[in-house]
């Protein structure tokens, strides 16, 4: 009877076998290679195995609704990148109800991966850092990518020591505001401090910090930008944002915003759109949804006013 040593071992990469043999040496059978393992199709014995598969990555067909690999891809929202084990309570991993005794083992395990977690302080205040930007952006209701990347410049900074002296909060903060800066949301240092467990001059530091150590290539906000938040909030229409959009482009098309805070200059167009449509919606309620000022908002109308052919403007929307 052959044995396994007879056969000749290697990787044909025309076959994808490591041997040649192509009958099962116990019961003649035919020999199938599957995830580098040569079996029996009919006892099952396995002839030879190769530890390295060269069939290259899987191919999900097109009507394959399964493309679960080798669990979820690295996330830099978590402070172990997503690697991390979670122990479970009361059932296994079929739902069956475990003993007390495996329980009491189970806590002791808890416990002591708890302690174990964490290999570091870096790595503690990295922890306590993902789950502070966790908790604002989900409180400013941003989507997981502004998540992802607020976590992403904090590493960054902790790399570059920029925490020395400073708090996890103050930086936390400013990597959330950055990453809304860089990802296109008009989100205020204001809105940030609302949520943040720091002052607003705290997350304007943290920001001004992160932005000249890292070198962030950030783009200046226009007053277009703050047209759709400013007439969502105030329950505008889509005639109101329409015109009051046209406005902010040519004011920053004409230089009237340079200098000037966007927000307040996309305030101020949309006070006179407002205005001119004989709108109850005031000065201060538009100044609390752009975060100003009210003298703000009615300089920037004035500015608007005499700077902008504001007829015109609105004609042409038409």
């Amino acid at each position: 009877m052959a044995t396994r040593d007879s056969y000749e071992r290697g990787f044909d990469e025309e076959s994808g076998k490591t041997t040649a043999a192509t009958e099962c040496p116990e019961c003649s059978g035919q020999l199938e290679t599957e995830g580098g393992e040569i079996a029996c199709t009919d006892c099952g014995l396995i002839v030879d195995e190769y530890y390295l598969d060269h069939r290259g990555a899987r191919q999900f067909s097109e009507d394959d609704q399964c493309t679960e690999r080798t669990g979820a891809p690295l996330t830099p929202s978590r402070h172990d990148r997503g690697l991390s084990t979670d122990i479970g309570f009361a059932r296994d991993g079929l739902g069956n109800t475990l003993s007390g005794k495996k329980r009491r083992q189970l806590g002791r395990l808890r416990r002591e991966h708890s302690r174990a977690r964490w290999g570091s302080k870096a790595g503690r205040n990295l922890g306590d850092a993902c789950t502070e930007i966790a908790r604002m952006t989900s409180a400013l209701g941003l989507p997981f990518a502004v998540r992802e990347d607020a976590s992403q410049l904090f590493r960054e900074a902790q790399c570059a020591d920029l925490l020395m002296g400073r708090s996890i909060e103050t930086i936390a903060a400013g990597s959330v505001y950055a990453a809304c800066r860089r990802g296109g949301y008009t989100q205020t240092t204001a809105d940030i401090a609302r949520v943040a467990r720091c002052s607003e001059a705290k997350v304007t530091l943290g920001y001004s910090v992160l932005n000249t150590e890292l070198e962030l290539a950030i783009k200046a906000r226009t007053p277009p930008e703050f047209v759709p938040r400013l007439a969502s909030d105030l329950g505008c229409s889509r005639e109101i944002e329409r015109r009051t959009r046209a406005l902010a482009t040519e004011a920053f098309e004409e230089g009237i915003a340079i200098g000037a805070n966007p927000a307040g200059v996309a305030a101020g167009c949309l006070a006179v759109v407002v205005e001119d449509r004989g709108l109850a919606v005031t000065q201060a309620a538009i100044a609390e949804a752009a975060c100003v000022s009210i003298p703000t908002v009615r300089a920037h109308r004035d500015r608007v006013r005499d700077g902008l052919d504001v007829t015109r403007i609105v004609v042409d929307v038409e």
